[in-house]
């Protein structure tokens, strides 16, 4: 007969035994483990280094392309804005070189940048939107009647810049006296919704608005995106024409670009441009500037939406 001595010697020996099993079936497990991770590690590490390697091979081909770009540029927009002249409003988050780089093209072009105006985080902000229309209905100039239609913040403001900014687009001659243009200018700036260099703003036949993608990127870009957009409709229609540009981001999400071309009215008749930040887009700039004197209207670039790559290319 087994004592309960022996019982219990039995019971602990199979629970050793047990113990024992657990822990070197847990070693070998941790061993195939890791070095399946570390596999995993090598693989991901290689693909990471090919991926690195395409995205360097792809950046080289785009400068080069610029390169390129940069220097048949001048024969391709030679002339295409001679003698016309062009109005520069850019937006808060727009980046200097691209500005530069419109300028640039603009002059090639054989076109005259007549002023720049910029506008303000105040005034794209949906925040200072009651502010921003209450100061617009109190310099509306003697002889214009704004648009019906022009009821948002950015609609409204474009519609009373694109009147003081803009020469007519049948007469060619201003729609509003000097002093009343800069009565409306003088009072937005005062208002902290616009900037601009005093003696240096004229009244031109096309307009052309830089934007980036600063605020998409940071997601924070809420409706500013429509603001400009609607800004930038306003100014076509108080003119000859008008295009809006920006950085590819610009054309994702809420950007001032995707929702212009969202609107089938807007994009209609105000030209789009997606990649100002390349070379081939600040070609674009002049290009479809002409192609709005003409009465024509276009979605420009690399990103959704897009009729081409540029005026006159085979259609995306």
């Amino acid at each position: 007969m087994i004592s309960l001595r022996q019982h219990a010697i039995s019971i602990a020996a199979i629970f050793l035994a047990l113990a024992i099993g657990v822990v070197m079936g847990s070693g070998l497990l941790s061993s195939g483990l890791v070095s399946g991770l570390r596999d995993d590690k090598a693989d991901l590490q290689t693909d990471v280094e090919k991926a690195n390697e395409r995205n360097n091979q792809l950046t080289e081909q785009l400068n080069s392309a610029d390169g390129f770009d940069s220097a048949v540029g001048g024969r391709v927009v030679a002339d295409s804005l001679a003698q016309r002249t062009v109005m520069v409003v850019t937006t808060p988050d727009a980046d200097p070189a691209d500005l530069d780089g419109v300028n640039r093209m603009i002059a090639q072009a054989g076109g005259s940048v007549t002023g720049r105006v910029s506008l303000t985080d105040s005034f794209v902000d949906a925040t200072g939107g009651d502010r921003l229309r209450t100061v617009v209905n109190n310099v509306i100039p003697a002889g214009i009647t704004l648009k019906t239609g022009a009821v948002d913040q950015g609609s409204l403001a474009g519609d009373l810049l694109g009147s003081v900014l803009m020469l007519g687009e049948e007469t060619g001659q201003p729609q509003s006296s000097a002093q009343e243009m800069a009565l409306a200018l003088e009072t937005l700036r005062g208002a902290g919704f616009v900037s601009y260099d005093d003696g240096a703003v004229q009244p031109a036949q096309v307009a052309v608005v830089l934007t980036g993608d600063r605020d998409v990127e940071d997601g924070v870009s809420g409706n500013r995106g429509a603001v400009v957009a609607r800004f930038a409709g306003a100014l076509d229609s108080r003119g000859a024409g008008a295009v809006l540009a920006g950085r590819p981001a610009s054309a994702q999400g809420n950007g001032a670009v995707a929702v212009a071309r969202a609107d089938a009215s807007l994009s209609a008749v105000l030209t789009t441009i997606d990649n100002i930040d390349r070379e081939a887009g600040k070609i674009t700039v002049p290009l479809a500037l002409q192609e709005q004197l003409n009465g024509g209207a276009g979605r420009y670039g690399t990103g959704p939406g897009i009729t081409g790559v540029t005026v006159g290319a085979i259609p995306a």
